[in-house]
């Protein structure tokens, strides 16, 4: 269980936002933290790949490779 406090004007559009997707104010709220949290995982997957991989080709060999270079 988490308690929030928000400023009157979030809280309004929380509310409206809830409404026009016909759900409640508290699944609006779960499904964006679940969003949140997923997007943080895949970035530090991301970040973690970049950190570990090493460049095979120069740049110059992959534009040769593509016909990008004349």
């Amino acid at each position: 269980m988490l308690a929030l406090r928000l400023e009157r004007d979030l809280e309004a559009k929380l509310a409206a936002l809830a409404k026009v997707r016909g759900r409640s104010k508290s699944e609006v709220v779960r499904d964006a933290i679940v969003r949140m949290i997923e997007d943080e995982e895949d970035l530090e997957l991301v970040e973690k790949a970049l950190r570990t991989t090493r460049m095979k080709k120069t740049l110059r060999q992959l534009r040769k490779e593509l016909g990008l270079d004349r």
